[in-house]
């Protein structure tokens, strides 16, 4: 089903203003993922993607994911991954940590006395952190992707 772009009219075109603009719009509704509702066709507010998921902007860094192993946490093979230095690592946390110098993306667990890293693939084995040199990088407070077919 296609809506007719007269309904969209007052949203901001698409080719509109660039990177100098603050904000983009922000539906003053939520859209269900179930079954489908009348839309309330209200622009509420701009939203600032960046201040939206930086809270803390000198912790704050973005990196690719890659590889399959955090499918499950919703982490896709290039997927954008905001990471926030500032916040603990604990475990059931998803953490970026370099594990012998090879950073990788994982969520952190405690296994009896020790640590381990556990993807959230079931095809890939836990990563036990007793005896290796690890560094955390920071933990990841959220993921950006696109849909498949949505990007040219």
């Amino acid at each position: 089903m296609s809506l007719p772009r007269s309904s969209l009219a007052h949203l901001p075109a698409a080719d509109g203003p660039g990177p100098d603009r603050a904000g983009q719009p922000l539906l003053g509704c939520r859209v269900r993922a179930g079954f489908p509702s009348p839309a309330d066709d209200h622009l509420d507010v701009e939203l600032d993607l960046h201040a939206h998921v930086v809270r803390r902007p000198a912790s704050t860094y973005f990196v690719r994911a890659e590889g399959d192993s955090m499918l499950g946490d919703g982490i896709h093979d290039g997927d954008l991954l905001v990471v926030d230095r500032s916040l603990e690592p604990l475990p059931g946390r998803v953490v970026i940590i370099a594990v012998d110098g090879e950073p990788t993306v994982k969520r952190l667990a405690r296994r009896g006395n020790g640590l381990v890293l556990e993807a959230s693939n079931p095809r890939f084995a836990p990563i036990p952190l007793a005896g290796r040199e690890c560094q955390v990088w920071g933990v990841v407070t959220h993921v950006l992707h696109a849909l498949p077919g949505a990007t040219p």
